[in-house]
């Protein structure tokens, strides 16, 4: 339900800034415009970057509030603010309050985001947490579907309510979340983190079929736990920058998180409606939802294969050239021939196939890795650094596009791809170099491939030894003491 709420955000704003009752009270005439009214670069900007930045500064937040809340009672915050700040945009005629909503709907999305996917990451089986992943983004692209047709649904009427109606839709995410929060259990990675071994063992019986197992997988957990805090008795956001093993860990989850916004993808997903309306691409509205039609199909697919290929190369890297690649062609077809139907075409099929490469490879991937890679004692600070690190890339693709789509300002239409074509093919030359390969591993082999200082390339064969549980059993054969107890205690 997370994801949903973000993608709904994503596929209405794009709409409304393309509808004509919408710019009736927050923009201007504009003989010019093909719909008779146009928008400023300036209130543009502001009505889409304000929610990446309020999620920005939410996410950059997150550790201190997961650390000590829990992933559950995050949410919960993030569903009272979500309904708070969507009462505040429904009911504003006035800029000022138009762009406090969007402000506090994005502080809401920033914590729905992190919260959420660290729940995933700590509480899914290995084998599936790929698939969970794919899943959530799967559950983004849905909302971003149910947006784009609730305004396609919307935009002809020709007053308030063609803006206020989508708006609506919005609570339908943090009403359903707040309810269903009471039936599931808190993430036993936190409740292990807190000394509340108990609940811990009681949230994973809660989540796993073989009960017989349950307590293995605990023992493992703890023990991977005291095996870091003996590394480093704190856990602050100080240092997730002060051991050179975090640092790196911490500079890989912001570098593939950040993947997305490398992508272009605001620029396509934030101003996809009015990109097509002002460069005349056929039906804008319809044009959106059949692309993101398109993107939920082939999310769905890669849901199916994401457990049974490697993430790095095959994904990552591929998906990052064809977002390049078709980045560069739109531009191009649109250089040579603008404002032709033959051209509109093009366009709409090459956005099919960026769309391709980004939901099919990218997406999911870049939150997957950017998840995965964290250590445990300060995987929600690290992850709360590397996701507001990614909104900030996203605030700064949708805080600036304006200035090169619009109209009123440079013009450049299609042809924004000159920008994004590189910033792909670089990103691409970077996931090859630097990323590892962590496809099925369990967060505790996760744990000890870095504390080896693996090089990249020698991750994805890398044999592990288990040598957390192992450490545990050897200090008890050796007589410790303190050993004996705490695993007599686990178990």
């Amino acid at each position: 339900m997370s994801p949903f709420q973000y993608g709904i955000d994503f596929g209405l704003i794009g709409g409304l800034q393309a509808m004509r009752g919408f710019l009736q009270v927050f923009g201007q005439p504009d003989p010019n415009s093909p719909i008779g009214y146009n928008i400023s670069p300036g209130r543009q900007q502001l009505i889409s970057s304000l929610m990446t930045l309020g999620a920005f500064i939410s996410s950059s937040s997150a550790g201190i509030f997961a650390t000590w809340l829990g992933r559950r009672q995050c949410l919960w915050l993030a569903s009272a603010l979500c309904c708070a700040s969507n009462i505040i945009m429904m009911a504003t005629t006035n800029m000022s309050g138009l762009y406090a909503g969007r402000f506090l709907i994005g502080l809401a999305n920033g914590w729905y985001m992190t919260f959420a996917q660290l729940y995933i990451q700590e509480s899914s089986p290995a084998r599936y947490r790929g698939m969970l992943i794919a899943v959530f983004q799967f559950w983004t692209s849905i909302g971003t579907l149910v947006g784009t047709v609730v305004d396609n649904g919307t935009h002809h009427i020709e007053s308030r309510e063609s803006y206020l109606i989508p708006l609506g839709v919005i609570y339908i995410v943090p009403v359903v979340m707040s309810i269903g929060l009471f039936f599931i259990p808190e993430s036993p990675r936190w409740l292990l983190l807190r000394g509340n071994h108990t609940a811990a063992e009681k949230s994973l019986l809660w989540m796993r079929p073989n009960s017989a197992a349950v307590p293995n997988e605990i023992a493992t957990m703890q023990a991977a736990i005291l095996a870091e805090e003996h590394l480093a008795s704190s856990a602050s956001f100080i240092d997730v920058w002060k051991n050179p093993i975090d640092r790196r860990r911490t500079l890989l989850s912001i570098g593939a998180i950040s993947t997305q916004a490398a992508s272009g993808a605001m620029f396509m997903i934030a101003y996809g409606t009015y990109f097509f309306e002002m460069a005349k691409v056929g039906n804008a509205f319809m044009n959106t939802c059949i692309l993101t039609a398109v993107g939920v199909v082939v999310i769905m697919i890669n849901s199916a294969v994401i457990t049974k290929f490697g993430r790095r190369r095959v994904f990552l890297m591929v998906g990052m050239s064809i977002c390049g690649i078709s980045q560069f062609a739109i531009a191009a077809v649109y250089h040579v021939h603008p404002g032709t139907v033959s051209t509109g075409k093009a366009i709409i099929g090459l956005s099919v196939i960026y769309l391709c490469g980004y939901n099919g490879m990218v997406a999911t991937y870049a939150w997957l890795a950017g998840g995965e890679i964290p250590s445990q004692r300060l995987r929600s600070y690290t992850f709360g650094i590397a996701t507001s690190i990614g909104f900030a890339g996203a605030w700064l693709a949708t805080f600036t596009a304006p200035y090169f789509i619009n109209p009123l300002a440079l013009n450049w239409g299609p042809e924004y791809g000159w920008i994004w074509g590189p910033s792909c093919l670089l990103t691409v030359a970077w996931v090859y170099f630097f990323l590892p390969e962590i496809k099925n591993r369990t967060l505790e082999e996760i744990d000890e491939m870095f504390d080896a200082r693996l090089p990249a390339r020698k991750f994805r064969k890398h044999v592990c030894t288990g040598r957390y549980v192992g450490d545990e059993k050897e200090k008890e054969k050796q007589g410790d003491k303190s050993a004996v107890e705490h695993v007599e205690e686990v178990r």
